[in-house]
């Protein structure tokens, strides 16, 4: 649009219709006031352009991109007084909240591999003789029951069904939670040396003790406990920084560490002792055939303690999933809720290997199966890891005690023959989403 000054002094609007200054003023970084008149009109750098703006004088639209005929711009449609412009519908939110048909499923899932469980074994017993023995010792339950079937069941089947329920649901739980805090699929419950932990002192308990490490008062779960949670300290104290905090990275780097410095002592240990090495074995491949009430006893009020916080701090793993920066944003100190995390997951750990050995790819396989099947909040994977964690073991155990029965298999076989492949497909879908 051109000005020329007219006689009075005040700089007039040519009349010449077409004329575009929208393109202009937008590549030179200036706008037109929207308050031309017909008596006069005022450029400047800064003032504002109204879309849609028609002087009655010139004719020409002021806006960004209008243009005029044969200049190749096509004018901007404005959009009737009064209306907005129609946008498509919102996505759609998935929801987190657990369903009770979630939770429904998860127990009876459990409820039929304890089933099968306490009927299955060497020794052949009828689903009756089974139910008058699980009567028998029930209070306000007049029900006779042979005495071997009794001991069978109570003494050997129940005890082995509770303390598997009780590895399993701490170890799925456990992987599920480290996978949350420290942002890795591939993060299973041994990360931060509680397996090495847990060999060593087991290692110690039956070379040095082996008289004693078959009793019901057998020192080895609380040497392997000890041992876990030695470890795992030294970790948290190596992995600290000047400043006091502890990066995921940093944590990760500091178990490693530590976990090559135990084996290390184990290794030397057991070839000093070749007498020990096939018990030793047999502890580090994961076994539930010596299971009593015992180890129950022990290993329930940490698993029970180390759940019931997982399950409390579950929507902080959703924040803590995303980032620290992103969780920080939603009020989360991450450096503590972290903390507290990884303390009651170590805890519910060392207690479930002390009473097992070590059992792999539970952990692993658990959580990504429940991830698959009910979505990524962990408001939902941390409960259904404990059931769905608690039937995956009471099967792998019967299949550890009914494949080369009268033998048994170690269930640390089993479960790695499960876990390789599954291992396997979590990390081609790892690479991919990297």
């Amino acid at each position: 649009m051109t000005f020329a000054p007219p006689a009075g002094g005040a700089a007039q609007p040519s009349r010449g219709a077409g004329t575009s200054v929208g393109a202009a003023a937008g590549a030179a970084g200036a706008t037109v006031s929207s308050g031309t008149t017909r008596s006069g009109a005022r450029a400047s750098s800064c003032a504002t352009v109204s879309s849609g703006t028609t002087t009655p004088d010139a004719g020409a639209t002021f806006g960004a991109g209008a243009g005029a005929p044969g200049l190749g711009v096509t004018p901007a449609t404005p959009h009737p007084r009064g209306e907005r412009p129609q946008l498509g519908p919102p996505p759609r939110l998935k929801p987190t909240a657990l369903e009770p048909w979630h939770v429904g499923i998860g127990v009876l899932f459990v409820l039929g591999c304890s089933l099968a469980s306490v009927l299955v074994g060497p020794y052949d017993l009828s689903p009756l003789q089974v139910l008058a023995a699980v009567a028998s010792k029930l209070p306000l339950a007049h029900v006779h029951a042979g005495v071997l079937s009794s001991a069978v069941v109570w003494q050997i089947r129940l005890p082995r069904l509770v303390l598997a329920v009780l590895v399993g649901a701490m170890l799925s739980v456990a992987g599920a939670s480290y996978q949350g805090v420290f942002s890795n699929p591939l993060a299973d419950p041994y990360l931060l040396g509680v397996a090495s932990g847990a060999g060593l002192g087991a290692t110690v308990a039956l070379v040095y003790f082996p008289s004693s490490s078959n009793g019901p008062l057998s020192p080895l779960p609380v040497a392997a406990f000890v041992g876990a949670i030695a470890a795992v300290a030294a970790t948290f104290a190596l992995g600290r920084s000047r400043s006091g905090a502890r990066s995921p990275a940093t944590l990760v780097l500091a178990g490693v560490a530590v976990a090559a410095f135990f084996t290390a002592v184990q290794t030397f240990v057991q070839q000093r002792h070749f007498g020990s090495l096939q018990t030793v074995y047999d502890w580090l491949l994961g076994d539930l055939s010596t299971a009593g009430w015992s180890q129950v006893a022990l290993a329930a009020p940490y698993v029970a303690v180390a759940a019931a916080a997982l399950l409390a701090l579950r929507r902080i793993l959703d924040a803590l999933s995303v980032g620290d920066e992103e969780a920080s944003s939603l009020g989360v100190r991450a450096d503590r809720a972290r903390l507290a995390v990884v303390a009651a997951a170590t805890l519910g750990t060392a207690a479930a290997v002390s009473v097992s050995g070590l059992i792999g790819f539970v952990g692993i396989i658990v959580p990504h199966t429940v991830r698959l099947l009910a979505g990524p909040s962990y408001r939902r994977i941390v409960p259904l890891s404990l059931l769905y964690g608690a039937g995956f073991l009471v099967l792998a155990d019967l299949a550890a005690r009914t494949v080369l029965s009268p033998g048994e298999l170690p269930l640390g076989v089993v479960t790695a023959f499960l876990g390789a492949p599954f291992f396997l497909v979590v990390l081609r879908q790892a690479r991919k989403m990297s």
